[in-house]
C-alpha cells in the first residue's frame, strides 16, 4: 500500500473518532436520563481513546512530527480525563439520589410503622386500662380498694 494511501487511511480514522467524540457530548446534553447521560459521556471517552490511538499510529509511523503528536496527544488527553471526571461525578449524583430515594422510602415505612405501632399500643393499654378498672372493681376486695 502506497505511504499516502496508510496516511489517508489512519488521517481518516482520526478525523471519525476524534469529532464523534464531540458529536457524542454534543448529544449528551439532551440525554433523557442521567444513566442516558452516562452512556453517552462513556462513548465519547471510548471515542477519545480510540483517537489516542490512531494518533499514536500516525506518529510511530512518521506520519506525525515529535511535536505534532505531543500537542495533540496532550489536548487528546486533556479531553479524556474531562469525560471521565464527568463521568465520574455524574456516576456518583446517581449513586446518592439513589441512596437519598431509598432512604426516604425507608423512612416513610417506618413512620407508617411507627404511628400503627404506636395507635396499636396507645389502643392496648387504653383496652388493658378499661380491664383493670374492671377487674378492680368486680374482683379485689372492697377493703383492699381503700
Amino acid at each position: 500500500m502506497k505511504d499516502e494511501k496508510k496516511e489517508y487511511v489512519l488521517s481518516k480514522q482520526l478525523l471519525r473518532s476524534g469529532t464523534s467524540i464531540g458529536a457524542m457530548i454534543r448529544e449528551a446534553e439532551h440525554a433523557e436520563t442521567k444513566k442516558d447521560f452516562i452512556h453517552k459521556m462513556a462513548i465519547a471517552q471510548k471515542e477519545s481513546n480510540e483517537t489516542l490511538y490512531w494518533l499514536e499510529l500516525l506518529s510511530e509511523t512518521d506520519y506525525l512530527s515529535t511535536e505534532q503528536f505531543e500537542s495533540i496527544h496532550k489536548d487528546a488527553k486533556s479531553i479524556m480525563s474531562i469525560v471521565t471526571t464527568i463521568i465520574k461525578n455524574t456516576k456518583k449524583e446517581l449513586e446518592e439520589e439513589y441512596i437519598t430515594y431509598h432512604l426516604q422510602l425507608i423512612t416513610q415505612s417506618f413512620s407508617s410503622l411507627s404511628f400503627g405501632i404506636s395507635y396499636s399500643l396507645q389502643s392496648f393499654i387504653t383496652d388493658l386500662y378499661a380491664e383493670s378498672e374492671i377487674f378492680t372493681h368486680f374482683c379485689v376486695p372492697k377493703f383492699l380498694k381503700k
